[in-house]
């Protein structure tokens, strides 16, 4: 099992001697910077994110961490402009490939989690399209990191709304899903949801990878909340299922209202760290670690680990 974080890494970027910079790949800017900048700007802030997930890729083999969520910001408006036409692109091209080939060299897997404005079952046209363009950047970053087209190097996304119609939205989903570039049909993954309302592991089980063969990401904290009828071990068992001869990726965090004992914080929001060791139930997966204390909560969980082997 891997133990992986999300996004940022707070050793890299905070608290750091007087004149070092930060180590960041979220590096962005309002809409009205880009429109006076541009995308000369938008290549300057993009190339720097690159050149620090190869230095977070680096820190992370130091620290023995081999699963690394890696941020949507990393190329901020690239939606507006595409990567190509960014006028340090054969920079960026070589710093990317160097760095996913480090991950490659040092077993790392790496994967994204797009936002939720990404909604393929949308009953809009614009949405969809957005979407599908939004994902096909995700797709060419993978590309561009020389990562396998598989959901080794998953890009997760949630099915989105249910506009009042499950089957109907459902559908258009796996409609859309055809509409994907292959950088993106090969890689994309789904998460079951934290709402009752919404989509449980069991439903994406039965409703979309029956239909398009999508592998699902089970979620142990949003099962809490949107079971499906299932335990939280039957649900991940279903989940594993579908990823055929890749290693299944599951998401752990912990309640927030439960870790400072505040009633008045949502149950579902993700706690800073952990005080459970994570249970998958005996299935071989990467867990990928939603805290808010990114690779310190990592760190934690290691001696949660530890400590729960040495009790048996």
């Amino acid at each position: 099992m891997n133990l992986g974080y999300a996004c940022i890494n707070q050793t890299l970027s905070k608290n750091l001697p007087r004149g070092q910079q930060k180590v960041t790949t979220n590096r962005s800017m309002i809409k009205r910077t880009y429109l006076q900048k541009g995308v000369v700007y938008a290549s300057e802030l993009s190339l720097k994110n690159c050149e620090d997930l190869e230095k977070i890729i680096e820190w992370n083999e130091q620290n023995n961490i081999k699963f690394f969520r890696m941020s949507s910001e990393i190329f901020p408006w690239a939606s507006e402009h595409g990567i190509k036409a960014l006028p340090d692109y054969e920079r960026i091209a070589e710093v990317l490939h160097r760095a996913g080939n480090k991950a490659k060299q040092y077993g790392q897997r790496l994967s994204f989690h797009p936002g939720p404005f990404n909604v393929l079952t949308s009953d809009k046209e614009k949405v969809v399209l957005n979407t599908i363009k939004d994902l096909s950047i995700h797709g060419e970053v993978m590309d561009l990191l020389d990562q396998p087209r598989t959901p080794y190097a998953k890009i997760n996304i949630h099915v989105g709304a249910t506009y009042g119609d499950k089957p109907a939205a459902l559908a258009r989903f796996c409609e859309n899903f055809h509409r994907l570039p292959e950088s993106v049909k090969t890689r994309l993954t789904v998460e079951n949801d934290d709402r009752a309302s919404m989509y449980s592991t069991r439903e994406l089980v039965e409703k979309v990878h029956s239909r398009i063969g999508v592998p699902i990401v089970h979620d142990l904290h949003h099962h809490t909340f949107c079971t499906g009828g299932l335990s939280n071990k039957d649900a991940l068992g279903f989940a594993t299922k579908t990823w055929g001869d890749v290693k299944p990726v599951v998401h752990y965090s912990q309640s927030r209202a439960e870790e400072y004992g505040d009633a008045t914080i949502m149950a579902k929001a993700h706690s800073d760290s952990y005080w459970t060791a994570v249970d998958t139930y005996g299935y071989d997966v990467d867990v990928m670690l939603e805290a808010k204390h990114k690779e310190q909560a990592l760190f934690k969980m290691r001696e949660l680990l530890a400590e729960k082997h040495t009790k048996v």
